[in-house]
């Protein structure tokens, strides 16, 4: 297994109303970007639905120079309806997002989780700031030392 030390989190950029789902994205990484699979190791649409993309021990293709040591998670969304970016995470999507990082948590305790603007400021991914709410628990704040 890789060494994991983000667990990074990204939005499609999928305007409110409009679908992205799973295979959507897979078909776009693979036909218009040219990947092998999609890039994400996880994606979340918005019924809630957690969908297995790459697998954990593949290096993703979702963060320039931080794929080789992190897990990509992706939630369907992310721009309001005009197009701007937006936390548009549905209730089902912030469950299965939050208990999902939770269980990475757990089989990964040094990774840190932050979102994909966190690692490129030119990003508005994934629509919120995941420091300021992964710090309502305060564990997942700082590096845990072992």
């Amino acid at each position: 297994m890789r060494t994991i030390t983000l667990i990074i989190i990204h939005c499609s950029a999928t305007r409110e109303g409009q679908s992205f789902g799973f295979e959507q994205c897979r078909e776009d990484h693979i036909r218009h970007r040219g990947f092998k699979d999609i890039g994400y190791h996880y994606y979340i649409t918005r019924d809630g639905t957690v969908h297995h993309g790459r697998p954990l021990e593949q290096v993703g293709a979702h963060c320039r120079n931080h794929n080789r040591h992190s897990i990509g998670i992706c939630y369907e969304g992310g721009l309001d309806a005009q197009g701007r970016v937006a936390d548009t995470r549905t209730p089902a999507q912030k469950d299965s997002l939050q208990r999902l990082v939770a269980e990475l948590e757990e089989r990964f305790p040094r990774a840190l989780v932050v979102g994909h603007r966190d690692l490129d400021p030119r990003k508005g991914c994934p629509g919120y700031n995941v420091r300021h709410e992964m710090c309502r628990d305060a564990p997942r704040c700082v590096r845990r030392e072992s």
